[in-house]
């Protein structure tokens, strides 16, 4: 079977290894991971191509070679290298020993340089042929450039609004699939919306705030996006929530709200009405989630500064 490997940024590790995790299962159940560090290792059916591009802590991706020879005597491998025009050669070294990084290289690069046209750019290369060390195992991979995900245009902000970064992780850990519907009942300028669309996911969003509803409305607007709004409370959700396969949302807090009520309470009866069957991603300050009836099945810290920790509840 196929493997991939992803090595992710150091910025919220444990959300980023579990995303690719939750992306891995959803489009093969019957995937197999290794985890070494911030290197996630996936056997499974689906291309590296396709978690990549949905995925949002990857800083490397490709596919798996344990031997140089498989860049040669793999057809699909081969095709590759023999119709690109050009490549580079590099190191991940994960391991506690040090390596002779410059003679890796060129070794690498004299071997492809033998068996291909392509020439040597160290700027944008077409394909990238990795060494990669670890304490556990070595190996190598190879990728194609171009994969990256799309990053929506945002004419309209707000000093709360949610990460983006964040937001379609948290999309990408309750596994919505393409063409799935997600909602979110606080939607404000839109985020959870734009980053679902993104990934071809539909989307509804939720806000009584006129502001926040005509941010929301500008935003999609200059992707051409088509999610759909509604102007009104949470309480809105119980009318179309059999439309939805999800829910992703942040719980307003503080300067982020114009409600009067107590963030606790408002997330107690947000929680209260919630569906049991459906998917759901809540961002809210721990102190509140931590008295919050949810029961988790994942839970992360998200430090902001010395009075703010907020965590994200997966269940």
């Amino acid at each position: 079977m196929p493997e991939s490997f992803f090595l992710l940024t150091k910025d919220h590790l444990d959300i980023a290894i579990d995303e690719i995790v939750s992306l891995a299962k959803m489009y093969d159940r019957f995937s197999k991971i290794t985890i070494i560090d911030n290197l996630v290792i996936v056997q499974a059916k689906t291309s590296w191509e396709k978690i990549s591009r949905r995925a949002t802590f990857v800083k490397i991706s490709g596919k798996v070679m344990r031997k140089m020879s498989g860049l040669f005597l793999d057809e699909e491998n081969f095709l590759l290298l023999k119709n690109t025009n050009t490549f580079a050669c590099r190191i991940i070294n994960l391991s506690s020993d040090p390596d002779d990084v410059n003679e890796i290289e060129k070794a690498m690069g004299n071997m492809i340089s033998k068996f291909s046209q392509a020439k040597v750019s160290l700027e944008d290369p077409e394909i990238t042929v990795y060494a990669i060390f670890t304490d556990k195992e070595n190996f190598f991979g190879i990728s194609k450039k171009n994969t990256q995900s799309i990053t929506p245009k945002k004419i309209k902000k707000h000093p709360h609004e949610l990460d983006r970064r964040l937001t379609r992780a948290m999309i990408n850990l309750i596994g919505i699939e393409t063409g799935k519907t997600v909602c979110d009942p606080f939607c404000g300028t839109g985020t959870t919306l734009l980053e679902a669309e993104s990934m071809g996911i539909r989307a509804i969003g939720i806000d009584f705030d006129e502001k926040m509803y005509q941010a929301s409305k500008a935003n999609l607007a200059i992707n051409g996006y088509q999610s759909r709004l509604i102007k009104g409370d949470f309480s809105q959700l119980a009318k179309i929530i059999g439309d939805v396969d999800g829910i992703v949302t942040d719980i307003p807090y503080g300067r982020a709200s114009k409600t009067s009520e107590n963030p606790e309470d408002l997330l107690g009866r947000f929680v209260s009405m919630l569906p049991q069957k459906k998917k759901i991603a809540i961002m809210c300050k721990k102190e509140v989630g931590d008295r919050a009836k949810i029961n988790p099945i994942k839970k992360y810290e998200i430090y902001r500064h010395k009075s703010l920790t907020r965590i994200i509840l997966i269940k």
